[in-house]
């Protein structure tokens, strides 16, 4: 029997939104069968296309008691979207009716339409976590990521203007009279009297959207500045101010920082990137560790289990963990500290772990940009999770796992 109340979808065992997965765990169900017959319902029935994007909407992640559904419902710019698209569908279905093509495009109903709705507040209310998972998981697989190759782009240009042509041709070839052409002139002026009516809503509601998107981008682009500038510049005033005697260390970090400075500037390279300049997983944290060891003066032992080419994703990983080393450093004590690194076929985990004094996570500050926007933040934004481990005294473990992507060339 099928348990309410026990669904959750499983972020690690899914293929779309997770389902599937949420229904294999709660029924007992193998998850491949369930998959199937998904699939098959799917094909036969549109109708349980938009089903699954409303179970995808209702149903929480593990790990969470909220759900898309209840964001969704106050995302006001979201819902004028889909309530300005109301007209564009229902002209689109006007128009198939009265040239009679539903042999042709039947499956243009409004369950499809539906479900595209679902699908788009989902993509807008998905926490960062899932929206970047979708990002790098699910819109290469049908070619819409930022990787898609040129030759697919230009392949699906050359098919829609092949099948633009050989509609036209098929309407004026199929008619000889002109009288048989009229149903395709009052389509014209019905789909042109929707435009003139609604266009300028539509405009500005894709205007709209598309300046949330650039804010939202600019955001994300503050918050990573504000991390580099973080693990750079302040990272080393703390360290002057800890060493302010020492000219010969002073000298030192002010020259290495104006460097990193200067290369921000003038060639692009982020200051406090670890291991800025290498290719491979095992490579980066190398370099992480000599950094780490020769500007705070501590032991840092590393393991690495097996080996990845680095993406940005993997960047930002490795400095989050340069950033949770140095805080290890600085922090705990303690004359030691650790890293693991594994690399798993889909994901890519380091582990810094220190036995100095610990804290009280909960009680860290918010505005510690340390932990929110150097560790937290700069994982999550790639897709990743952080969790930190620590209670007084017992010292403290930082946990970070980030998705490898197969990219499109």
């Amino acid at each position: 029997m099928l348990r309410v109340r026990n669904l959750r979808r499983n972020p690690n065992n899914r293929v779309l939104g997770g389902v599937c997965s949420a229904v294999s765990d709660a029924t007992g169900i193998d998850v491949t069968i369930v998959r199937i017959a998904t699939v098959l319902i799917s094909v036969f029935s549109v109708v349980f296309v938009f089903i699954y994007a409303l179970a995808w909407l209702f149903i929480p992640m593990k790990g969470s008691d909220s759900t898309i559904f209840s964001r969704a419902i106050t995302d006001r710019r979201g819902l004028a979207f889909l309530a300005a698209m109301i007209p564009a569908v229902i002209a689109i279905e006007v128009v198939v009716a009265i040239l009679h093509l539903s042999i042709i495009f039947g499956w243009l109903s409004f369950p499809v339409f539906l479900a595209l709705g679902a699908l788009f507040m989902i993509w807008r209310n998905a926490d960062e976590h899932e929206r970047r998972w979708i990002a790098n998981s699910v819109m290469p697989f049908i070619g819409a990521g930022r990787g898609t190759a040129t030759w697919l782009l230009v392949v699906r240009i050359a098919a829609g203007v092949a099948i633009g042509l050989g509609g036209v041709a098929v309407l004026i070839m199929g008619h000889t009279t002109a009288a048989a052409l009229r149903p395709v002139g009052g389509a014209a002026l019905v789909l042109a009297a929707f435009i003139v009516v609604f266009g300028p809503w539509w405009l500005r509601m894709i205007r709209d959207l598309m300046t949330e998107r650039q804010a939202r981008a600019m955001a994300e682009e503050r918050a990573a500045m504000a991390a580099h500038v973080h693990d750079s510049v302040l990272q080393t005033l703390a360290l002057i101010q800890r060493n302010p005697h020492d000219a010969v260390q002073v000298t030192r970090l002010a020259r290495a920082q104006e460097h990193e400075l200067r290369a921000w500037l003038f060639e692009g390279k982020a200051p406090g990137s670890a291991a800025a300049e290498a290719t491979m997983l095992a490579e980066g944290v190398g370099a992480l560790q000599r950094q780490v060891e020769a500007d705070h003066g501590i032991t840092v032992q590393v393991v690495v289990v097996g080996d990845c080419p680095l993406d940005s994703g993997l960047h930002a990983l490795l400095d989050a963990a340069k950033e949770a080393t140095v805080n290890a450093a600085k922090w705990s004590g303690a004359e030691e500290v650790s890293i693991y690194a594994e690399v798993e076929p889909s994901t890519v985990g380091v582990f810094v772990r220190d036995r100095g004094r610990g804290f009280d996570p909960a009680g860290v500050p918010k505005g510690r940009q340390g932990i929110t926007q150097s560790i937290r933040a700069r994982v999550v934004r790639c897709g990743g999770t952080v969790e930190i481990r620590s209670a007084p005294g017992e010292g403290a473990e930082v946990a970070l796992t980030m998705p490898r992507h197969v990219l499109v060339k």
